[in-house]
């Protein structure tokens, strides 16, 4: 039995520090970075909660995790009760604790936060949720409701698709996911490198999907395996959920020159098909000294670091706006500049150069100043005249963003799409066509992985809803 905290010593405790590998050691290897608490950091942060009655964290995530609820059950040291309440709301709660952004959101809202530093939501989020992994026989079965007779596919095993597919099985649906990669997890597998999510954390959440009943069938590529109209003959629902995986283009002279990559492509052959990372890999990955990666999100920052790994000595980040504005996490930030990543910040590419044979050798940028904001808020980046230069780099990763892929509705002509090539969807997720709902990249653009699984996890009742109100086809 722990020590029980007073009032008094619970406003003196300061916020844990989460261990993690020393940088000299990680840029090394894929290993994870962040280490997880022990038991006594998890007891000890968890009484730093106030245990607000207006519950102000809740609001801020995106899944309604019941926040003060688990963090008590912790802090009363019941974790296989805080377990529960944790996987009761989130499905992925071994995910989110190592890749949501807290920090903007539920941790933003904590009342702590406002004379000091926020209790570690997320921290404690992997704790639980890793213990849970650990120690699933002392929890209560996870278990589906029934059966329904009521069927649903699922295009895509991202975290949009795999949240809804668990709450849909849950509530006695039959349901089939259909990814059209080799291997589940969607961008959790392919766009975030081992050293932030381990692919061991993937399976499990996958495997306790599919002991529930759902049925997952790989390399099947809705627009081209099987159309929507094809599907909604099937299946009495389709939630799709097939991500944002087109890149956005550069728009500027040489970005189609040998060495030049993009985000998704560069960390989808890393990632998945372990390119440069072992000698069984049938699918290669240039290796240079000098890499450029173009961007400054959390897919810039996972791919200049994953440069670091792949034994590029000069990794640099190329940003147009200054550190203030850049949208990558701050931890992810501090990480990268600890493994010897340079920030070149206000600085725009105008032209990748080549060498005779057509390889990249270098970037020619322009200095950026900041001027009024822009519709985001951000102050609005301008060239300086006169100030061009070369910046020598042997690869250039562009990492400004992606859109949506058309092969999927350019064969529902139906899928009313907005000016950017996103499904357009209703305040219920519905498509344009009955019984199509959508959610995910693929409704808001490229987006964080909670606010997928928010819509998957809405998607799930709002299907249900929809079912209940049609008879079985």
């Amino acid at each position: 039995m722990r020590k029980i905290i007073t009032p008094q010593e619970r406003m003196a405790i300061k916020r844990v520090v989460m261990p993690q590998l020393a940088a000299e050691v990680r840029t090394r290897n894929f290993e994870e970075v962040n280490c997880g608490l022990s038991s006594n950091q998890a007891f000890t942060e968890a009484n730093r909660c106030l245990q607000c009655k207006n519950r102000p964290c809740v609001p801020g995530c995106p899944v309604g995790v019941s926040i003060p609820e688990f963090i008590c059950a912790l802090a009363s040291d019941d974790v296989p009760r805080s377990a529960q309440i944790l996987q009761q709301d989130n499905p992925l709660a071994s995910v989110c604790g190592r890749v949501c952004p807290q920090e903007t959101q539920c941790e933003r809202l904590c009342a702590r936060g406002k004379k000091g530093e926020s209790v570690a939501i997320g921290y404690l989020e992997r704790y639980v949720a890793d213990w849970a992994m650990c120690h699933q026989e002392k929890l209560l079965p996870d278990q589906a409701s029934g059966t329904t007779g009521k069927s649903v596919v699922v295009v895509g095993s991202g975290p949009a698709g795999l949240t809804a597919a668990g709450g849909l099985v849950r509530l006695g649906h039959t349901v089939t996911i259909f990814e059209a990669l080799h291997d589940t997890g969607g961008v959790l597998r392919y766009g975030i490198p081992e050293f932030r999510l381990p692919k061991k954390i993937i399976d499990h959440e996958v495997a306790l999907l599919v002991s529930l009943g759902v049925t997952i069938e790989c390399n099947v590529i809705i627009g081209k395996t099987l159309t929507i109209a094809e599907l909604r003959n099937q299946f009495d629902a389709i939630f799709i959920a097939n991500g944002a995986g087109l890149p956005v283009m550069l728009k500027i002279p040489g970005e189609n020159l040998k060495g030049v990559y993009a985000a998704n492509e560069f960390l989808t052959r890393v990632n998945l098909m372990e390119a440069g990372r072992s000698n069984n890999s049938s699918t290669p990955i240039i290796k240079r000294r000098e890499v450029a990666v173009i961007g400054g999100g959390n897919t810039a920052i996972d791919c200049v670091r994953t440069a670091r790994r792949l034994g590029a000595e000069h990794a640099m980040i190329v940003y147009r706006r200054s550190e203030a504005e850049i949208p990558a996490r701050t931890e992810e930030i501090r990480h990268a500049m600890e493994e010897g990543v340079e920030f070149v910040m206000l600085t725009a590419p105008i032209e990748i150069l080549a060498t005779k044979d057509g390889w990249v050798s270098a970037l020619r940028c322009r200095k950026m100043e900041l001027g009024s904001p822009d519709d985001s808020g951000r102050r609005r980046p301008q060239a300086v005249n006169g100030s061009d230069f070369e910046q020598p780099a042997g690869i250039v990763i562009n990492a400004i963003g992606t859109g949506a892929n058309p092969l999927l509705t350019a064969t529902a002509p139906d899928i009313t799409l907005n000016d950017q090539g996103n499904i357009r969807v209703n305040s219920n997720g519905e498509t344009s066509i009955s019984g199509v709902f959508a959610g995910g990249d693929i409704v808001r653009g490229g987006a964080t992985v909670i606010l997928a699984m928010g819509d998957g996890k809405r998607a799930a009742v709002t299907i249900d809803e929809y079912l209940g109100q049609h008879p079985h086809t």
